[in-house]
């Protein structure tokens, strides 16, 4: 027997640059030679609204009483040029999702939610359904560079025309619709072959610039008699220029898409890389309408990873007019549901990691057009979750605006708000808590 001492054993360190996850995809990679193509929104840490707090009232601010002084909740949007601006009852609207990426119970549910607690929904790309249109007080039409399902009947039943330049997890891409999800009805409203991966254009077909955006949302106008707002979707990349070309093009309102917002398909390299976090991109689009002296007169609405009203109020207080929901609006709805856990272990994934919305397998009838799998989908019951849910969110937004003795969630400042790390404060422009010091603003 030896008497040489034992070494002790050094437990394994995987590395923080190739992590399981990039292993992974290296594995898939080399095994397919294709690249990964999914649904959602970024899965990494971003700079986000955790990163920021309000400064609560105290002595030095007096808040509100929560029972019997009011705090408004209301917004107008589109009064810039339009005849009918829309008029609603909370800031939080429903993105754009098309018919084609969910199902037609899903669209029908997300109409319904919106209509019982007064605010809008949006048709995405694939055009305007019945359900949609019909359970639907406020719809707003998205004119998209592919044209789908794009015709001026429905331009004029829309209550608002969104052109979409861009989106927050694919700025600069166009969209997916992979083939096993081309049902019948799909293809006949896209005009295009049954069963055929679809891919929209990432650009429009018939402009190169600002200029020729400005002769579009003319002839948009003419179209709808000039009654119909017109909005501007962009995702985030360069928030300052592209808002203010929006403005110099005619948009009553424009849409800035932060890219933790979702997309029913896209490369998984486009999500986790390309475009900047909203957190980032709403200061710069606020200067942006400030220096042109269009702040609150050209309406802007954000979206991205808003989850809460506590999101809610931070984009408002950053100088947002509104907000937009997709993913969480899907979650509502009843998507990534731990009751459906076996089914998700069925497709190799887990409930709240679901993600291959392209497929067309979602167990939740949600982002599907299996006509067996979409019957479960209960539009009523679905629709009923997320106004409770748009109501939650609008309720908080309204507990921290009182706190904040405001009362209006339009009246939320910057001054109101204080950041936790360097680079939220850097982003958003409010101090680092516990001081007044802004990270290339001020002195420390």
């Amino acid at each position: 027997m030896s008497d040489a001492p034992k070494i002790p054993h050094t437990e394994p360190r995987f590395s923080a640059t190739f992590d399981k996850n990039t292993i992974s995809e290296i594995r898939r990679a080399s095994a397919t030679g294709i690249y990964d193509i999914r649904g959602a929104g970024t899965k990494r840490k971003l700079p986000h609204f955790d990163d920021l707090l309000f400064l609560g009232a105290s002595i030095s601010r007096y808040p509100l009483e929560g029972y019997r002084e009011k705090c408004g909740t209301d917004v107008i949007l589109g009064n810039r040029f339009a005849k009918k601006p829309i008029h609603l009852k909370t800031p939080v609207t429903i993105a754009g999702m098309s018919f084609g990426a969910l199902s037609g119970p899903a669209k029908e549910a997300l109409g319904r939610g919106a209509s019982a607690v007064g605010t809008s929904t949006t048709t995405g790309d694939g055009g305007m359904t019945p359900e949609e249109r019909g359970q639907s007080s406020i719809l707003v039409y998205q004119y998209l560079p592919s044209r789908y399902g794009m015709n001026p009947d429905d331009l004029r039943k829309a209550d608002a025309i969104e052109v979409v330049i861009g989106q927050g997890a694919k700025p600069g891409g166009g969209g997916m619709l992979l083939g096993q999800k081309i049902s019948d009805r799909v293809a006949k409203m896209r005009c295009l072959p049954k069963g055929v991966d679809q891919r929209s254009a990432c650009r429009h077909p018939d402009w190169t610039g600002p200029d020729d955006l400005e002769i579009k949302i003319a002839e948009i106008r003419e179209i709808t008699d000039w009654e119909k707002p017109i909005y501007v979707k962009v995702g985030a990349t360069r928030p300052y220029y592209d808002v203010a070309l929006a403005v110099k093009a005619g948009a009553d309102v424009v849409v800035l898409d932060g890219m933790q917002g979702g997309t029913a398909a896209t490369q998984e390299v486009f999500i986790e890389h390309v475009g900047i976090p909203i957190l980032a991109a709403i200061r710069p689009a606020v200067q942006a309408l400030q220096d042109l002296g269009m702040h609150r007169k050209v309406q802007l609405i954000v979206s991205g990873g808003i989850r809460n009203g506590a999101d809610v109020a931070k984009a408002l207080a950053l100088g947002a007019d509104a907000v937009a929901i997709g993913t969480a609006a899907l979650i509502a709805l009843g998507d990534n549901d731990p009751a459906l856990e076996e089914e998700y272990n069925k497709l190799g994934t887990t409930a709240g990691a679901y993600d291959d919305w392209h497929e067309g397998k979602d167990p939740a009838g949600i982002t599907t057009q299996d006509p067996e799998l979409m019957k479960r989908v209960d539009p009523v019951k679905a629709g009923r979750r997320l106004a409770n849910y748009l109501s939650v969110m609008t309720m908080e937004a309204q507990v921290i605006a009182r706190a904040c003795g405001k009362s209006h969630l339009h009246n939320l400042e910057p001054e109101d708000l204080v950041a936790l790390t360097l680079e939220a404060s850097a982003m958003a422009k409010v101090p680092l808590a516990g001081t007044t010091w802004i990270p290339g603003q001020t002195q420390f």
